[in-house]
């Protein structure tokens, strides 16, 4: 099996995450792409929802495509989440993943690899999918900056989707619309129990 991994905050997760998940598993024909919320993000954001809603908000966007999948593996360690240790996990909970596991990350987060913790393991241990967006530098120069060799990657180009979780939460707590920018279960999901106000 070949395993690609979405790996975020997703505080909340949003409509922008669902189309750039779905243009990466159709243009490289994906069977499946595993969401996975972190649960101690290293880098806490303000007004982080607990983990366990923002894995429910998850569970809850994937739940109609078959093609997606939500993850608690972060809820298994101990710790902060940080990524080289999630990957690490998933070799060995599941040994039948062909070849490297792929790794989804938009430019911005790429152009800090380096300062991530353990970036060297980490680029031995997965293919970057590089979500480049339309008009954007050239990914690839990027690329050629950065001190690590011998990269696996992947550079996607995708349209500039202006949708981020720091709006919604702020739309939210100024008591503004948030329909179409989340899947109506998340919507509903966050009126509920009342987050990000």
């Amino acid at each position: 099996m070949k395993l690609t991994v979405f790996a975020g905050t997703f505080n909340p997760i949003h409509t922008g995450h669902l189309i750039l998940a779905e243009i990466v598993r159709t243009a490289l024909e994906l069977e499946k792409i595993l969401f996975i919320p972190s649960h101690i993000p290293p880098h806490r954001e303000n007004e982080i929802a607990r983990a366990e809603y923002r894995l429910e908000m998850v569970r809850l966007a994937v739940a109609d495509n078959p093609g997606f999948e939500a993850s608690d593996i972060e809820f298994t360690l101990d710790g902060k989440s940080y990524t080289v240790n999630t990957i690490r996990n998933l070799y060995s909970q599941c040994p039948g993943i062909e070849g490297k596991i792929n790794f989804i990350i938009g430019t911005d987060a790429f152009l800090h690899i380096e300062d991530w913790y353990k970036p060297e393991e980490l680029t031995r241990l997965v293919n970057f999918i590089i979500l480049a967006r339309q008009e954007s530098p050239d990914a690839k120069r990027i690329l050629d900056n950065i001190k690590f060799k011998n990269i696996d990657y992947t550079i996607l180009e995708t349209p500039i989707i202006e949708i981020s979780s720091s709006c919604i939460r702020n739309r939210i707590k100024n008591n503004r619309s948030i329909r179409y920018l989340v899947s109506d279960p998340v919507r509903a999901y966050i009126q509920d129990n009342r987050l990000y106000k």
